[in-house]
């Protein structure tokens, strides 16, 4: 596909960016369960850039150690690889630039922990971040050339997105004090699997359009409506039991983009392969307006 024919509405793909703006998107969610009104631009730049350089560079990997011709490289990869050096440089960039933002902004004890030098030192919040991270890139490389549904790997990733999200919005809020809490917190394990359910989706349409089994289609079909029903059961309970309007209103949003994607699914055969992915990012943007309403925001 030249360059010059890509559509507008495919940039975003390309230039990995709509990874951070969904990361930034529920962000502002976050923000006020977590007890902030708003974040700092600090937050918001930080994560963004720690988010696109992060996709950057697995994508740069991906260009890397898979070989030339498979068909697991898709047009976002080929657009990596025909900027290779300066999408690598920018992502590594990205990296170093969030992590400095995220270590000037008056975080460091809560983000790396403290009291290292005593018997007892404190676990801070980035290292869940940093085990999530390079567990996923280690399950990465070491399954590239398996070519079936990496379920527990993008189970890690969804993890690792939606903790690095929940994780930036704790860092200055009130409600979640303490690591235990947020590993556990209800929000946080809701979102990241939905970002693992929003993962999986891509690769369970990839394969149903390689394959002419239809077997193997309605195997795919039942294995992503399953959790997507059990998510949406779990995120309705919490939202019918929850008294806490803000916290009502974030599970509402969860069941929105659960119903979304379980929609775009059951219609998957209407879109491109490119249309789905980009359709399935704005299903995770869509529930932030009806997030803000339910607010008065």
């Amino acid at each position: 596909m030249p360059e010059r024919r890509i559509p507008l509405w495919l940039w975003p793909n390309l230039l990995s960016l709509d990874a951070p703006i969904v990361a930034l998107v529920w962000l502002a969610m976050f923000a006020p369960i977590a007890g902030m009104n708003y974040q700092p631009w600090q937050a918001y730049t930080a994560l963004g850039l720690v988010v696109w350089g992060i996709y950057v560079v697995d994508r740069v990997m991906d260009l890397k150690f898979l070989g030339e011709g498979d068909d697991r490289l898709k047009e976002r990869h080929l657009f990596h690889g025909r900027h290779l050096w300066l999408m690598g440089t920018l992502g590594v960039a990205a990296l170093l630039a969030g992590a400095i933002i995220a270590l000037t902004s008056g975080w460091p004890s809560t983000l790396i922990g403290s009291n290292y030098f005593t018997s007892r030192p404190d676990i801070g919040y980035i290292v869940p971040g940093f085990v999530m991270v390079g567990g996923y890139f280690v399950m990465a490389i070491t399954a590239l050339q398996d070519d079936e549904i990496p379920h527990l790997r993008n189970l890690v990733a969804g993890l690792a997105f939606g903790y690095g999200t929940a994780m930036t919005a704790c860092v200055n809020g009130s409600v979640r004090e303490g690591l235990n809490e947020l590993l556990t917190w209800p929000p946080m394990l809701c979102f990241s699997l939905l970002c693992g359910i929003n993962i999986s989706a891509i690769h369970f349409w990839e394969h149903s359009l390689r394959s002419s089994d239809q077997d193997v289609k309605a195997a795919h079909e039942l294995a992503l409506t399953m959790p997507l029903f059990v998510l949406g059961l779990v995120s309705s309970g919490l939202a019918l039991a929850e008294r806490v309007p803000l916290l009502r209103s974030f599970y509402v949003a969860i069941l929105c983009a659960t119903a979304l994607l379980f929609v775009l699914n059951r219609n998957r055969n209407r879109f491109s392969m490119d249309a789905l992915r980009v359709l399935a990012d704005v299903a995770m943007i869509v529930p932030y307006p009806i997030f803000l309403a339910m607010n008065g925001r």
